[in-house]
């Protein structure tokens, strides 16, 4: 699969003044181009596709496809949900790249005609919603649960011969015992190759230090990502990391795209909630990994008509 890129003549947009009302999350357009590789569909996405806000979906991990890594019309429903904004982009879940890849139950998969048709049912919806779909891909190795490879007729084999604890998702995370005295050095070589040898790379996706794998932490004074903005700009940046309303608004100042995982799961509409200063629904942890259930899903409630009048 290709990587979707940005467009070759389009630079950062400019961002309103910051005493515009309402904020820059839902007024500052962004350009990406599509790669109809991704998930092929009936629609010319070779051209530039506009996203009309900075509220994007970050890829959540939910645990609703079935026995054979196809999406259902849970899925189908989910992420039409999450696109009823026209312009918003989502991120997929971590969606394997092939059986063998993969280690885990429920995970939907991008291999078989099967996965691909349940795929191009969700993309389909999303884009007749007028809003984007970006897959984010994934091969365990390592983290894959051995008795579950196993069951699926697959050797349990990574890259290395040192028992995983966690996934480790950002230089500051402590989540799976990866975490280095000083992740600076390495990390400021990768951005760096990235940027030199990558230049259609539509952009890079950092997670910030105050999150560690699926839990918030308090992050230390020395601790942050702006090593990285100094090496990528002026290029795209993603940035994740327990975004409310008022800091996804001074990151969009910035000139970065929030975005925005746990809110997104309880409030479908969020784009929509947060341009109106509308309050959020409260999610419900137990219900993120309830393999095939509906609960926590597809159940939370849009803005009623009188709150979208906020």
């Amino acid at each position: 699969m290709s990587v979707p890129t940005l467009s070759q003549n389009t630079t950062h947009p400019p961002l309103p003044p910051t005493s515009h009302t309402p904020p820059h999350l839902l007024h500052t357009p962004h350009h990406v181009r599509h790669d109809p590789q991704a998930f092929p569909t009936h629609h010319d996405w070779q051209a530039s596709a506009q996203a009309k806000h900075r509220v994007v979906m970050a890829p959540l991990t939910r645990y609703r496809a079935d026995d054979d890594h196809v999406h259902t019309d849970l899925g189908l429903e989910y992420y039409s949900q999450r696109a009823s904004t026209p312009g918003t982009m989502l991120i997929t879940e971590g969606t394997f790249i092939s059986k063998r890849a993969g280690g885990d139950p429920h995970i939907p998969a991008l291999e078989t005609d099967a996965q691909l048709a349940a795929w191009k049912k969700i993309t389909d919806a999303v884009h007749a919603k007028g809003s984007f779909i970006v897959a984010q891909l994934w091969a365990l190795g390592r983290q894959a649960d051995p008795q579950f490879i196993a069951q699926e007729g697959y050797q349990y084999i990574g890259a290395s011969d040192i028992p995983l604890e966690g996934k480790n998702v950002s230089p500051w995370g402590f989540y799976g015992g990866m975490r280095m005295t000083d992740p600076k050095p390495q990390f400021s070589y990768i951005i760096q190759k990235i940027k030199e040898n990558h230049p259609d790379l539509a952009y890079i996706h950092i997670v910030e230090p105050r999150i560690s794998g699926i839990s918030d932490r308090v992050a230390y004074v020395d601790e942050s990502n702006d090593f990285i903005r100094e090496i990528w700009a002026p290029r795209t940046l993603l940035s994740a990391g327990a975004y409310n309303r008022e800091t996804g608004i001074k990151a969009a100042e910035r000139g970065e795209i929030p975005v925005f995982g746990r809110c997104f799961i309880s409030n479908p509409d969020l784009p929509v909630r947060l341009e109106k200063n509308i309050p959020l629904t409260p999610y419900d942890r137990s219900t993120f990994y309830a393999h095939n259930s509906p609960k926590g899903y597809i159940d939370y409630p849009f803005a009623t008509t009188s709150s979208r009048e906020h």
